[in-house]
């Protein structure tokens, strides 16, 4: 089973950056497409990020050419740089599974980590 673990949100005012973690425990991790979804109060998790295990990467289009996720195999952990950021992108960011990256088609691994918060405001 994979465990994961979130880390690196926190306050940031419009048009900051932050950059979040996610640490993965277990064999799945390198053969896993991997993405970042958020939820929003009173929202779905959505897919915002997904990348291959080869690298490629697909973004949904709110986020397109402000985020940028990338992934280290040898350390087992994805990372989302998130750049410009806006208050509407305030949510709790999760890491997990993909099913498809050129689709953007959500997936997990059976289980959730506990997500890291991301507020955006003056």
């Amino acid at each position: 089973q994979v465990q994961l673990v979130e880390s690196g949100g926190g306050l940031v005012q419009p048009g900051g950056s932050l950059r979040l973690s996610c640490a993965a425990s277990g064999n799945m991790f390198r053969s896993s497409a991997m993405g970042w979804y958020r939820q929003a109060p009173g929202k779905q998790r959505e897919l915002v990020a997904g990348i291959t295990r080869g690298g490629s990467t697909n973004y949904v289009g709110s986020v397109k050419g402000r985020f940028t996720i990338s992934r280290d195999n040898a350390k087992n952990t994805v990372y989302l740089q998130m750049n410009s950021l806006k208050p509407e992108d305030t949510a709790v960011y999760y890491c997990n599974a993909v099913n498809s990256v050129s689709t953007m088609k959500p997936g997990d691994f059976g289980s959730w980590g506990q997500g890291t918060q991301v507020t955006v405001s003056s």
